[in-house]
């Protein structure tokens, strides 16, 4: 099974290399990185190039942000299944990729996902976060549930299917996404009882009290486009049953 990685970067010299080192040296015998810059000015797409044994297209060229970019990579990728992965971000141990495939194999299910680490910025060795997940259950999102997206893995005929980012959301077209793909089509999927990936603090939703709001707000629409229930009620479980994620450690 091929395995497709998408990451979209702009400006991101300081960390790519982790990103790229993590997933060149996953042992996982047919892995492609897509790798999109949206024509960065500090040197990335040269440090892109020139990194030793990556395998995958890469473009550098002007976007309409991460979403547009997102789906760009993954028009680009040849996998049969396809994750993404922050180019601030890595993967947890060299075998993740290997674990993915056996999962989606053995399972013959449309997706899977695992547990999360969000870490220090400037020391990913710190962590900050522990995000363990669960199985999924139908109707598990009306709750707070959603799987920890930058973990997620479908197969390219979901994507076919029933579409990728709505770059309509500037902040949640994770989230809108996967609601989608699991309460409105109620695709297969199948839980990694273990950590996959390394997250550093610092996201698009995690830079303050007006994103957080913006976030909620975006979480709220994601539900009315797909005509699904989910209300404010929804909105806040899914804020607050994070809380006990600081607390948890590996």
């Amino acid at each position: 099974m091929r395995i497709s990685v998408v990451t979209a970067v702009y400006n991101g010299a300081s960390t790519i290399r982790d990103c790229l080192r993590s997933v060149s040296s996953q042992t996982h015998p047919d892995v492609e990185h897509v790798i999109v810059d949206g024509a960065s000015k500090d040197g990335t797409p040269d440090l892109v190039r020139g990194f030793p044994g990556r395998k995958g297209p890469f473009v550098s060229e002007p976007d309409k942000g991460l979403y547009d970019a997102l789906n760009k990579g993954f028009r680009m990728a040849t996998g049969e299944a396809i994750g993404v992965l922050g180019a601030d971000d890595a993967y947890e141990s060299p075998d993740v990729l290997a674990s993915v495939a056996r999962t989606l194999e053995r399972t013959g299910a449309d997706s899977c996902y695992g547990d999360l680490l969000y870490v220090r910025r400037d020391d990913p060795s710190r962590v900050v976060r522990t995000w363990r997940s669960r199985e999924y259950r139908p109707g598990m999102f009306r709750r707070g549930w959603m799987p920890p997206h930058p973990t997620f893995f479908a197969r390219r005929g979901v994507y076919e299917k029933h579409g990728t980012f709505d770059t309509a959301f500037r902040i949640a077209a994770d989230y809108e996404l996967m609601l989608r793909l699991f309460e409105r089509h109620r695709i297969s999927t199948a839980y990694l009882p273990q950590v996959l990936v390394r997250m550093r603090l610092g996201g698009m939703s995690n830079t303050g009290v007006r994103a957080m709001l913006r976030k909620s707000s975006e979480d709220r629409r994601a539900w009315r486009v797909n005509g699904l229930p989910g209300g404010w009620g929804t909105i806040l479980l899914k804020n607050v049953t994070k809380l006990p994620q600081f607390l948890g450690r590996p």
